[in-house]
């Protein structure tokens, strides 16, 4: 008969016949136990599906098994992230924990250390940080920082070539004719969105185009934030022909922004934007693109975490490419 509520150990043991003492030398594999009496209560456990709790577990044996996947909030880019890192903790003995403290506005910042002072040492034995605005070694579990904010520095590092993306998001455009290519930049203090101004900067002066900061906004990576300063290219007089925004989300916001506008896409503005996050395929008309291999950049960053935790060398750093993929929100001007 199964226990109702959470099961104890207490429940195994009575179910059992047996002493907790017994049923915890079943649990840990330690010596005294008959062969007999340790499969019946095995027996039971499976019956019951008890699970000792993550935190007596690491009282036990100061591990856990357990990497802590840490965010400030779940948006595609750290979703699509968790399949590729879900995808790799298979067979490495590890358990994950996906973990965001539900941030106001001004909390922002430092994030990833009191989330780290939560979890580390009794939840976790290693974590996975994306996005992180600091990247400095937590001293108590090894860290891997995903995409960090002000780019590699301190703990190992994953990200994606974001420079290289945006050139050739930049150059799609320019090859197609288009000649006033608006921007509409991400967060200005993150790395990611420095370098991929710095790429549409490169990539118009490559092609002897001068930048013209008057087709240049902040959207924030953001559909909120993006709004209004999309509302603001496309009704400029002399308004781009082509937009490059720095995320997807934005991309598609802009693509909104446009139709609302009476604009047709991409007969009358082309749209660029970054990260093929699934929504971009989804979008009307499918979103062209930069891919980040964001499922690889997870599963990297597993498998980064892993080698810390089991003392194999990894290099500090991890760069993987990106690519253009081009679909129906681009055409020759």
């Amino acid at each position: 008969m199964r226990a109702s509520g959470r099961v104890t150990i207490g429940d195994v043991a009575r179910t059992a016949g047996v002493s907790v003492a017994t049923v915890s030398k079943v649990i840990n594999d330690r010596y005294g136990v008959a062969p007999e009496t340790s499969a019946r209560v095995h027996e039971v456990i499976a019956d019951l599906g008890y699970e000792s709790s993550i935190v007596a577990r690491s009282l036990r044996s100061r591990r856990t098994n357990v990497i802590g996947i840490l965010v400030a909030e779940f948006e595609p880019f750290s979703t699509e992230l968790l399949k590729g890192i879900s995808e790799a903790v298979e067979d490495t003995g590890y358990e994950l924990l996906a973990y965001s403290g539900g941030l106001r506005r001004d909390d922002r910042v430092g994030w990833e250390q009191r989330y780290l002072s939560r979890l580390a040492g009794t939840l976790i034995d290693g974590a996975i940080l994306v996005t992180p605005t600091v990247v400095a070694p937590s001293g108590t579990v090894p860290v891997v920082a995903v995409d960090p904010h002000r780019g590699p520095s301190g703990a190992p590092t994953v990200d994606s070539d974001n420079l290289a993306g945006a050139r050739a998001a930049t150059e799609h455009l320019l090859a197609l004719g288009h000649r006033r290519i608006g921007f509409l930049g991400g967060r200005p203090d993150l790395e990611s969105a420095r370098l991929r101004e710095q790429g549409y900067r490169e990539a118009l002066e490559d092609a002897g185009i001068a930048v013209d900061p008057a087709l240049m906004r902040v959207g924030g990576y953001r559909p909120d934030l993006a709004d209004s300063p999309a509302h603001e290219l496309l009704s400029l007089p002399d308004r781009p022909t082509a937009v490059f925004a720095a995320n997807d989300l934005s991309a598609i916001r802009t693509m909104e922004v446009a139709t609302e506008l009476g604009l047709r896409v991409p007969d009358d503005v082309s749209v660029v934007g970054f990260d093929n996050v699934p929504e971009s395929v989804l979008a009307s008309p499918p979103l062209t693109t930069v891919s980040q291999p964001i499922h690889e950049m997870g599963a990297a960053a597993l498998r980064m975490v892993v080698d810390l935790l089991e003392g194999r060398p990894r290099d500090a750093h991890l760069r993987l490419p990106t690519d253009l993929v081009v679909r129906a929100s681009t055409r020759a001007l």
